[in-house]
């Protein structure tokens, strides 16, 4: 089954998804008149909340929609994405998770638009928002079937397994193993009869299982209201450790960005050169990192107390500046300085834990370690949210509820699985995520371009 989960996964991220995805993020950029450039600013006024209106339909603020989806996104993808991303691709797959940035830009802008736009209701009667109610809504009812193929692989797409394998993988390398609780993969700590070696993910799964279930049977009030305390310390913590670890290293700073772009265009880095390979590395890292194209992030801000459509566009195409341009340029450039992806065999998060150490001697693993914690826990609570709306969507409002319990088991098989197989599946399910997303925003957005001009409009006698 891992096989079968492997191969699909690298059958679906091809050529056409790969033209899909950035391709049509690129027909959005120069579509929308390049308003991830001309716009930012704007967008980062409206986060004051000096527009928000406490009257609007919706559960949550602008900018608790902005947190949540920033929680679900800037967290692990950044961590141990990047240094998949190197592993897999070599350091030019960063150059085009830029690019895949720049033009998720643009895409979320489209989505979260449309997201307002083409808001439904439940079978409870609650207003929603996200790619299922834009289809519906936006394209008619004979389209429903792309909104089922959505929700479909949403509901195991958006599962917390990646989060939950890899802050396994944290806390037995930098608590368990140094500490002798944890004989790693093969060898085994016997304790009161107890095989300490097999159980200790276990027991990590069941102790993450719970404290999610504290906050997420509460539902979106309770995710976003911790998430936007969580969020802002996190990305503070985060961002501190690595600019310390960068200024360490500063004058080859240059080299590391210049090496980057070099291995884009070459792939000297990987087997054979392969710069497609190089690209479909990036692409998908990128996807999986700041999530444009996939649909999950206007799901959340559907739910954001907003009238304005294009206001709320504007708030969310910030996510993915935020993610990859920033955080996870600064987690490659700790990776690449320190040397570590040359010289060790470990993958994902642990490549990232050996850069940290080295750079930060005795403190590094322990500053990453509770990066991670806060990372791993806050995106779990996140895609909670986006899986039981898709539950949500194929069962009704009244059957929601079960999709809390599903999803809280999967956490502790998800301690418990390999890396390979837990990353496949989440890569594979976000694909099928993405082609209803991608035709539905391409197909509806002439309605964006429309709002756009009104609302600017509006805008310049304010």
């Amino acid at each position: 089954m891992g096989d079968l989960i492997i191969s699909f996964s690298n059958w679906i991220w091809g050529t056409p998804m790969l033209i899909m995805l950035l391709g049509g993020g690129v027909i959005l950029f120069f579509h929308s008149g390049f308003i991830p450039f001309r716009k930012i600013g704007h967008a980062i006024r409206l986060l004051s909340g000096k527009y928000d209106n406490e009257l609007a339909p919706g559960q949550i603020t602008s900018f608790q929609a902005l947190s949540s989806a920033i929680a679900a996104t800037v967290g692990l993808g950044n961590i141990s994405g990047v240094a998949i991303a190197i592993n897999m691709g070599g350091p030019g797959a960063i150059f085009w998770m830029w690019i895949s940035a720049f033009v998720g830009m643009a895409t979320k802008y489209y989505t979260c638009s449309l997201a307002i736009m083409f808001r439904g209701k439940d079978s409870s009667g609650e207003v929603q928002g996200g790619p299922m109610y834009v289809i519906e809504e936006g394209m008619g009812k004979k389209w429903k079937f792309l909104s089922v193929i959505f929700c479909t692989a949403g509901i195991l797409g958006l599962l917390a397994i990646f989060q939950a394998n890899q802050l396994t993988a944290v806390l037995r390398a930098v608590i368990f193993m140094p500490a002798g609780l944890d004989g790693g993969e093969t060898s085994r700590f016997i304790l009161a009869g107890i095989d300490l070696g097999q159980s200790t993910r276990w027991i990590l799964g069941v102790t993450m299982m719970l404290l999610v279930a504290i906050v997420i049977l509460g539902g979106i009030k309770r995710i976003a209201a911790v998430a936007s305390r969580m969020v802002p310390f996190m990305v503070a913590l985060y961002f501190v450790t690595v600019l310390l670890i960068v200024f360490n290293y500063i004058d080859e700073v240059p080299a590391m960005i210049w090496k980057i772009i070099e291995d884009a265009f070459t792939g000297n880095a990987i087997a054979g050169g392969a710069v497609g390979a190089v690209i479909i590395t990036g692409a998908r890292r990128a996807a999986f990192s700041n999530e444009a194209g996939i649909g999950t992030a206007p799901m959340v801000h559907g739910a954001s107390k907003n009238n304005e459509p294009i206001r709320e566009g504007l708030i969310a195409m910030l996510g993915p500046f935020i993610d990859t341009i920033v955080v996870c340029t600064l987690t490659a450039l700790v990776i690449m300085l320190t040397g570590v992806w040359e010289t060790t065999e470990h993958d994902g998060v642990r490549l990232t834990l050996n850069a940290f150490e080295m750079a930060l001697p005795g403190i590094g693993k322990y500053l990453l370690m509770v990066a991670v914690l806060i990372f791993a826990l806050s995106t779990m609570f996140t895609y909670s949210y986006y899986g039981h709306k898709c539950f949500n969507y194929l069962f009704g409002a009244d059957k929601a509820d079960y999709y809390n319990y599903f999803y809280l088991a999967t956490i502790v098989l998800g301690a418990v699985a390999s890396l390979d197989v837990v990353i496949s599946l989440v890569d594979g399910m976000y694909a099928i995520m993405a082609i209803p997303t991608m035709i539905s925003t391409i197909y509806l957005a002439p309605k964006v371009k429309e709002a756009s001009k009104d609302y600017f409009k509006r805008m310049k006698n304010v």
